[in-house]
């Protein structure tokens, strides 16, 4: 419609930007009214800037980012410079942007050697080639010597009415047990009411397996390893096993569990069970049953585990954003990214710096982004904003686990936690993934967004992998904090359909955990920037919004979550 003469154009274009200046400053001091895409706009992403921070964090001088190295002084000297001169508060409460985090490390003797005995056979393993083996805590020495039990998926669940332990007493014994869970079928396809179906629940994590063992005094556990259900190749686990591993300090010597973690490759199991008398096959078919029952296989295993240990002092890098409301400020939503990676280890193809560009150079990247993003806010959101750069996810977690043990801020004043491991670096996408999807309210908030994007959230197209039981969200999670774990999404805008599954797939074969995790040529940082915004526009409404996130119900972490909140 075109206004009349008498109203005269300069008069009117001066009152309709009146109008708007007042709108915005409105929607500015109070960002829950007409909230839609305006804070997806509030601030502003680099890829060029997160790729420069890529390079610096994968280059040969950072030396992989291991812990306790030269690495990883270089790697949080840098991560704290960018946090101070993007105007970042030191967020230990100490006044320092630095949490330590104490750590032992444990390196396995390479020589040494697992035998099977038994039924008149014996056989030789080579540690590296056939098996992996260590102990979780720190002990010098431990002597296993001990009759082994096969144990099918290593599961006790009573929700499901399930138990491979039936009948026998495993004290003393080592076990052996198939990795993932129980894959229950009905009608042909994998039950959803068992076990999740597809995706893998706690119980098919290794870290169950080993934890069941311990908790049932077993001496030893090894797991068959099988690339298709385990997610990863055989090489991932020798490489992320056979060096220097660390831990978090038992609580006291009396927590300590002389329990030997082992995996043996899927070629050596055929052997033993073949050798016991066995058919592999077969027996891992009669374990998917609730009838099943644990079998003796008559074999003993000898093996003699030496350690060399040393303590050391590692670090999680914190900077923050105090909110600006006095009665929310109090209360926070944690960005967290891991900076380690595996240092220097086993050449592969003549490299061995395991330099982690993707993994998790990119998410650290991304941390250091949101963090520059949330500081140039003219007004900041009402609960404070926790930027957590973790040490030793590689290890098990060990960087959140320990801030979860150790909070700088209470975790019932935490309202939620919003993880970056791997990027999208290879453009935008039409959706986006969310791991472990229908878990809490953070869906919501998580869709909105999404949806002014023009992009759909999808759940993980993974989930026999079990992704959310392997990164720090699920740290924050187990103590009952709701935690948004997103990852790329997998419809490329300009590629053909499946390109993104082909991707993924190429990566996890030729890089995960591997020297060759470097910068690509054929990256492209849009979908970063993409994703980033994203990030920026859950954490910013749920800093705002007037409750904090919730646990859905049936959601495992709902009760944890509703005693923390009840003795605030």
């Amino acid at each position: 419609m075109q206004m009349k003469e008498d109203l005269r154009g300069g008069r009117v274009f001066a009152l309709v930007a009146l109008v708007a200046a007042v709108a915005a400053a409105a929607l500015l001091s109070n960002p829950l009214r007409g909230q839609s895409a305006s804070d997806l706009t509030l601030a502003t992403f680099s890829g060029d800037r997160m790729l420069a921070d890529i390079r610096v964090l994968s280059s040969d001088e950072f030396q992989g980012r291991g812990p306790g190295t030269k690495g990883e002084d270089l790697t949080i000297a840098y991560v704290e410079k960018q946090f101070r001169d993007a105007g970042l508060e030191p967020g230990n409460p100490n006044g320092t942007y630095l949490q330590e985090v104490p750590m032992v490390g444990i390196r396995p003797d390479p020589k040494m050697e697992m035998t099977f005995t038994g039924h008149g056979t014996t056989t030789h393993l080579a540690f590296e080639n056939d098996f992996i083996a260590s102990t979780r805590d720190p002990l010098d020495s431990v002597k296993l010597d001990a009759d082994m039990i096969f144990v099918g998926y290593g599961v006790q669940a009573p929700e499901y009415q399930w138990d491979d332990f039936k009948g026998v007493d495993v004290k003393g014994k080592i076990i052996v047990v198939l990795i993932n869970d129980p894959p229950v079928k009905k009608n042909g396809e994998l039950d959803p009411n068992v076990f999740g179906g597809k995706a893998m629940t706690y119980y098919g994590r290794w870290t169950y397996k080993y934890e069941k063992a311990a908790e049932l005094g077993a001496a030893g556990c090894i797991i068959v390893h099988e690339t298709g259900p385990a997610g990863y190749p055989w090489e991932v686990v020798r490489d992320s096993w056979a060096g220097e591993r660390f831990t978090l300090p038992p609580p006291d010597e009396a927590a300590r569990s002389a329990l030997v973690e082992s995996w043996i490759t899927h070629e050596q199991a055929e052997a033993l069970f073949k050798a016991a008398g066995y058919d592999f096959a077969s027996l891992k078919e009669k374990a998917v049953s609730r009838d099943f029952r644990p079998v003796p296989l008559g074999m003993r295993a000898q093996l003699e585990v030496h350690n060399a240990l040393r303590t050391i002092r590692s670090h999680n890098v914190v900077g923050k954003v105090t909110g600006s409301d006095p009665a929310l400020k109090s209360e926070y939503v944690i960005y967290s990214a891991h900076w380690d990676h595996f240092g220097i280890g086993p050449a592969i193809n003549g490299q061995n710096i395991y330099h982690g560009a993707l993994d998790n150079g990119s998410g650290s990247a991304a941390l250091m982004e949101l963090g520059r993003a949330f500081a140039s806010l003219k007004v900041r959101p009402k609960r404070s904003i926790l930027f957590l750069s973790v040490t030793g996810e590689e290890q098990g977690l060990l960087g959140s686990e320990y801030y979860a043990e150790h909070p700088l801020y209470p975790l019932a004043r935490t309202a939620a936690n919003i993880n970056m491991d791997g990027m999208n670096v290879l453009g935008k996408t039409r959706d986006i993934t969310e791991i472990g999807m229908g878990k809490s309210t953070l869906d919501e908030v998580v869709a909105a967004v999404a949806k002014e994007q023009g992009r759909i959230v999808n759940d993980d197209p993974e989930p026999e992998k079990g992704f959310y039981y392997r990164s720090d969200h699920f740290s924050f999670a187990k103590v009952g904090v709701p935690a948004f774990d997103p990852d790329s999404g997998i419809d490329y805008m300009g590629k053909p359909a499946g390109w993104g599954m082909k991707m993924r797939d190429q990566y996890t074969a030729n890089d995960y955990h591997k020297p060759s995790d470097v910068i690509k040529p054929y990256w492209d940082m849009s979908g970063t920037v993409q994703d980033c915004q994203l990030f920026f526009a859950v954490g910013y409404r749920v800093a705002n919004a007037a409750k904090m996130p919730e646990w859905k119900p049936g959601a495992e972490f709902k009760a944890i979550r509703e005693k923390s909140l009840a003795g605030n």
